[in-house]
């Protein structure tokens, strides 16, 4: 139940989010818009503010921002969308991926700047059990300074130093309680890792970035993180990568996890899912945000714009096959969990 809930959760802010920014960008251009949802299906509550109906539907699947005259009936109303510049236009579809982008950097900003980066220490959190680590005498709170008599000051520094040494027992000088004490550990290897480990996990610490720096850090990760997604895509469209694209039940599966491992892993996973979530709709798949600006750039060449019956066709196309997919993918996210249930 808590998984639900916190994936209802997650994904409700991150589909709120994303229509908020075609309604604030079109309401701040004089576009009217007729409805703000959150879900599809019957609503299951609903109240009209001025000429805005805003309402909660049964199904949290996503949501949408009905602007007048976006299905292409505008009436001859001044403030329909297509009545509107085609800047503003592009200005308003293009809005909700950006929200989600925007999502992404202040997510890790939080994370970055007041609740802190986790961050691993040389003193030990947890000794694996039967490892020789904890055979040798390793103890959780024992602080590692050297080994082999060369000092470590980072866990970096101490996994460089271990895998440098691995071949042969280690000399770890230990620091518990002001006791030095120094203790002979072996190596083993390790299937999961493919290394020679001796079977300990870091204590960490919450390392808390000044704000400006938090914000620069969540600026530099989210320009990696989409990077990387843009850079997956091509090898997954040059059949370079697996097909490793989760749905709504892979999603589901990792909030739980998130949820395990506490709040900064559940916000860190929310900023991935955001700007994977608004990179997506970038994509010129019809009824994604990516087609909707394609065909504007496409009004903007010829100087007039596609007929709406037909661009409206295209993207009920498009919300099949992209049904199609979501189920697709869906099945995908199962057969991997019964694999895993096998395999566990």
């Amino acid at each position: 139940m808590t998984t639900v809930l916190a994936w209802v959760l997650v994904f409700g802010v991150l589909v709120a989010v994303h229509e908020f920014g075609h309604y604030a960008v079109a309401k701040a251009v004089g576009i009217r818009v007729d409805e703000y949802a959150l879900g599809f299906g019957p609503a299951i509550w609903a109240r009209r503010w001025g000429e805005t109906l805003y309402a909660l539907r049964a199904i949290p699947l996503g949501g949408y921002c009905r602007l007048a005259g976006m299905d292409g009936d505008d009436r001859g109303d001044p403030r329909s969308f297509p009545r509107k510049p085609l800047w503003q236009r592009l200005l308003v579809v293009l809005a909700g991926p950006l929200m989600n982008l925007l999502l992404a950097g202040a997510c890790y900003v939080v994370v970055f700047g007041p609740i802190g980066v986790p961050v691993p220490t040389t003193t030990v959190g947890i000794t694996m059990p039967g490892y020789p680590a904890q055979t040798a005498g390793v103890r959780p709170g024992d602080r590692i300074v050297a080994v082999d008599g060369q000092r470590v000051d980072s866990w970096s520094a101490l996994e460089a130093a271990i895998r440098r040494h691995a071949r042969a027992p280690l000399r770890l000088t230990l620091v518990h309680g002001g006791v030095r004490r120094t203790v002979v550990v072996p190596t083993r290897y390790d299937a999961a890792v493919r290394q020679r480990i001796i079977g300990i996990q870091p204590r960490y610490v919450s390392a808390h970035l000044p704000i400006f720096a938090a914000i620069g850090a969540g600026v530099a990760q989210t320009a990696q993180l989409t990077a990387l997604w843009f850079a997956q895509l091509f090898r997954l469209l040059t059949g370079q990568g697996p097909f490793d694209v989760a749905g709504p039940v892979g999603m589901a599966v990792m909030v739980g996890q998130a949820v395990q491992q506490g709040v900064v892993s559940l916000i860190l996973l929310a900023a991935a899912l955001s700007a994977n979530l608004g990179l997506f709709n970038l994509l010129p798949v019809p009824v994604l945000d990516g087609s909707r600006l394609l065909f504007l750039g496409v009004e903007g060449i010829r100087r007039r714009p596609i007929d709406p019956e037909k661009e409206n066709l295209i993207h009920m196309v498009g919300l099949m096959v992209l049904l199609g997919f979501i189920v697709f993918v869906t099945y995908h996210d199962l057969l991997r969990l019964v694999r895993q249930g096998v395999s566990g």
